[in-house]
């Protein structure tokens, strides 16, 4: 069993990491968020239980620089019980921004996490038959299908801008462990994406993100 990182590639049509905060106008980030990433993992091997493989980390690079757009769409909410979903005022037209062509460098290591979900993912890719999952594999919305995921291969473009940490402040504010029930419990990371340049094996230090929900 090696603990050594693992690289992925992936690609996804169209997608829309809709900005946290967003309301009437959904607007999205450049890149998926670290949770987001989290989750599309766990739903590669089909984990349900993500505090099963907190700690695990992460590392990202965009390998394109999708194009956006805007869409105008039907939203659903809860405004009267009395009604279905999608019905009367549960319905509404809103705005949303969409990202096409979106391809991805993903690392995963193993971190402080102790259940594995970096030899899961291993196993997943030798053995697809023994992965027992639902639902279509989709990064952020359900309808953002992943086109593909698999290891990296030595022709795959050696060029990206890499996702970096920036403690100190950074122009991206991205969610790292979301509270799916508030917002309290939501734990961000200040980031930075650098300018596209040949990506390395194995990201540097202030490239990996541990995936961990907030202390207390």
């Amino acid at each position: 069993m090696s603990d050594s990182p693992l690289r992925l590639f992936v690609s996804v049509p169209v997608a829309c990491f809709r900005v946290a905060y967003a309301r009437e106008y959904w607007e999205t980030y450049p890149c998926p968020p670290p949770s987001t990433i989290y989750g599309m993992l766990l739903s590669t091997v089909g984990e349900t239980n993500r505090f099963v493989h907190k700690g695990a980390e992460i590392a990202l690079a965009l390998l394109s620089e999708p194009e956006r757009s805007v869409v105008l769409r039907t939203l659903w909410r809860v405004k009267d019980k009395k009604l279905g979903p999608g019905l009367g005022k549960n319905a509404r037209p809103d705005f949303q921004e969409l990202l096409t062509g979106v391809r991805l460098s993903i690392w995963i290591r193993k971190g402080t996490e102790k259940n594995g979900l970096l030899e899961r993912l291993r196993q997943a890719f030798s053995n697809p038959a023994g992965v027992s999952r639902f639902g279509g594999l989709a990064l952020g919305e359900s309808t953002h299908l992943v086109d593909e995921i698999r290891p990296w291969r030595p022709t795959d473009p050696d060029e990206g801008m890499l996702l970096v940490k920036a403690e100190g402040g950074g122009n991206i504010t991205l969610p790292v462990w979301p509270d799916h029930v508030g917002s309290k419990g939501t734990k961000w990371g200040q980031f930075r994406i650098q300018p596209k340049n040949r990506l390395s094996s194995v990201p540097e230090s202030g490239a990996w993100i541990s995936i961990l929900p907030e202390e207390g």
